[in-house]
Formats: structure tokens, C-alpha cells, sequence
């Protein structure tokens, strides 16, 4: 089979290898889509701790099931799937509590694991056991499925900031994961939402997200949000981008009582911000942070796909052949397009 090895830092190569056979408590997929995230960008750029050379990456991934171990059971050959990519342990003081993301066990496919960028991919036992195959529905592509994980992590963040009916909800970053906050927080009853970024080719591609959009290159941002809320500033906001300005600027633009989620996380060689503790102080306001998802809101994010109240379509900008992996991260590295999508 053809897969791409990421050999050593900014080394990815597409060879040949042998296809994994997998053991009586595996399961082999043929991968169909391997969507390219953000961090993967960042391993193949500065590594991770948890990769050790060489690798497999890419963790948004769809298949289907072309092999079964005999004491696997409740799959079959054929059926359509999506891998959530975080394993928790199931056995864990976090995982315990109903934690997932804190296991203090986990591991993940494209890391611990060979992932997506490949035409098969095994998954482990303690992926089986602990909930992370999901079958696809019958009426969701493969292309539009591989997109339940970031939209899981979505779910997980929201979930996180507490988002109620009426809230006024405001986004930095008009990624594909601003985008997807922005889809989710309609379907969750926020009042407003608003999508911001700095990027103008950003703004325009986000047309389609049917929200207020914010140029910062245009306007002031926190006199717009001013202006828009009447004074009172966003009661949630989540900065969807690993940007340490906007996640400064966000602790001026929420609300008294409010929360503020960075959901992206900085480099680890520039992890500090500037924080006016006195703004939380007075302002009363919530700062979380968000990390992954659950087995379980992987699920939850193939019912909303596939019920179609989140519609993912306009998000997909380009596919290519596995061959064509490095123009891949080139797409999203160069922010010239929202998701691109891997057909191994």
C-alpha cells in the first residue's frame, strides 16, 4: 500500500509498505478521506513528544472496514466508519469521572499510532473497546464524514463554554474551525455571532456561515463589538485561532459574567500571554481552555452531519491524491483555501 511517512521533521515521503494485518482484537479500514488539520502542519514542521519517527499522521480520517480481528465484535466487513483519534484508557481517575480528554492514559491515532495518510490503516484494540469506531450512516459521504472530528472538538468546546439561548457568541478566527463554532452556536440558540479575523480572504471564504462578519483589518475590533452589543461586549467568545494577540485581546471583548475559550493552543516555544488579572477580576468572567473531544461527541457530530442541521459542503475548498500530500500542507499552511481533504 501507498502511504506517506513523515521520516524525520519536514521529511514526508510517499513509499510503499506492506498493509497491516490486523490481530484477533484489531480492525484494518481502507481510508477513503484524511482531512488535513492544523497540527498536523505543526508536527511535520517541529515534531511532538508523543511521535516517535517514522510515523503516519493525520487523525480526521473516514474508511471502510476491510478486515475484522475474530474477537472483534459488533463490526463487519464493509461497514462505513469514522476513527475518533483521541484513546482514553477507560480505566483512569479522569476517564472515571466521565473525563475523556483529561485520560491520563491517552493516545491517539497519527501519534501513538500510524493514522490516516495512507490507503489502510489498523486500529488498535483499546480503540475498539473504548468507543472510537462510529459507523457512518447510509446518507453521509466519506469526505463529509472525516469531518465529525474537528466538529467533535467543536462540541467539546462549546460544551466547555457554556453557550445558552440568546447568548451573543463572537469568534476569532474565520478557519474551518471558526467556521464550525459559528454553525454549531446557530444550532445551540445563540442571538449573535459574530466571526472575526485578520485576514481578509478569510472573511469573504466565510460568506456562507451566515453571520456577522468582522474584517480586523477594516475595523476596530473591540469598538465594533461595542457597538454591535450595545456596550456590553460578547457574553461568550472562542478564540479559534493559536494566536497569543488574540487571545489578549479577548479578555477586553467579553462580557461581565462571560467566558472566554482558547481553543487554540500557542507554541510551546511562546506559551505566555499578557493578563490583566483585573479584568477577570471585575468583570467576573470565565477563561477555559479546550482540548479534543469524546468518543461520545465524535458520535454526536456524525448525527448533526448526517441529520444535515450542519451543513460542511462549502468548507471542503480542495481534494487531492494522496501523491499530491505536500501541496496539501502548502493549501493550509498558506491559508489560500479552508479544508483540504486526502483521498488515499
Amino acid at each position: 500500500m501507498k502511504a506517506a511517512i513523515l521520516k524525520e521533521i519536514e521529511k514526508l515521503e510517499i513509499e510503499e509498505i506492506k498493509i497491516p494485518e490486523p490481530k484477533e482484537t484489531e480492525i484494518l479500514i481502507k481510508v477513503k478521506s484524511c482531512a488535513v488539520c492544523g497540527t498536523d502542519i505543526k508536527v511535520y514542521h517541529y515534531g511532538h513528544k508523543h511521535i516517535v519517527f517514522p510515523r503516519v499522521t493525520g487523525h480526521e480520517l473516514s474508511g471502510i472496514i476491510v478486515k475484522v480481528g475474530k474477537n472483534v465484535e459488533g463490526y463487519k466487513e464493509g461497514d462505513k466508519v469514522v476513527v475518533a483519534p483521541a484513546i482514553p484508557c477507560g480505566r483512569c481517575y479522569y476517564c472515571r469521572k466521565g473525563q475523556q480528554t483529561m485520560c491520563d492514559n491517552l493516545k491517539a491515532i497519527g501519534y501513538h499510532y500510524d493514522g490516516g495518510f495512507a490507503e489502510y490503516m489498523l486500529i488498535p484494540e483499546n480503540a475498539v473497546l473504548n468507543g472510537c469506531v462510529n459507523k457512518i450512516p447510509d446518507n453521509l459521504s466519506f469526505e463529509i464524514a472525516c469531518l465529525a472530528e474537528p466538529l467533535a472538538c467543536v462540541i467539546n468546546g462549546q460544551d466547555l463554554s457554556g453557550i445558552e439561548t440568546g447568548d451573543i457568541v463572537l469568534i476569532l478566527g474565520a478557519g474551518p474551525i471558526g467556521i464550525l463554532h459559528a454553525l454549531l452556536a446557530k444550532i445551540n440558540g445563540a442571538g449573535k455571532i459574530i466571526l472575526a479575523d485578520t485576514s481578509s480572504e478569510r472573511i469573504d471564504e466565510a460568506k456562507f456561515a451566515d453571520c456577522i462578519l468582522l474584517d480586523m483589518n477594516k475595523v476596530e475590533i473591540y469598538e465594533e463589538v461595542k457597538k454591535i452589543t450595545d456596550g456590553h461586549m460578547a457574553d461568550k467568545v472562542i478564540v479559534a485561532v493559536g494566536n497569543k494577540q488574540a487571545q489578549e485581546i479577548s479578555l477586553k471583548l467579553v462580557a461581565k459574567r462571560g467566558s472566554i475559550n482558547f481553543f487554540g493552543g500557542l507554541p510551546k516555544e511562546s506559551p505566555y500571554i499578557q493578563f490583566d488579572s483585573n479584568l477577570l477580576h471585575y468583570g467576573e468572567f470565565f477563561v477555559v481552555g479546550t482540548h479534543g473531544s469524546t468518543p461520545l461527541q465524535n458520535r454526536i457530530a456524525i448525527e448533526l452531519l448526517s441529520s444535515g442541521r450542519i451543513n460542511v459542503e462549502k468548507i471542503i475548498t480542495h481534494k487531492l491524491p494522496l501523491e499530491k500530500i505536500k501541496e496539501g500542507f502548502e493549501i493550509v499552511e498558506s491559508k489560500k483555501g479552508l479544508k483540504v481533504l486526502i483521498l488515499p
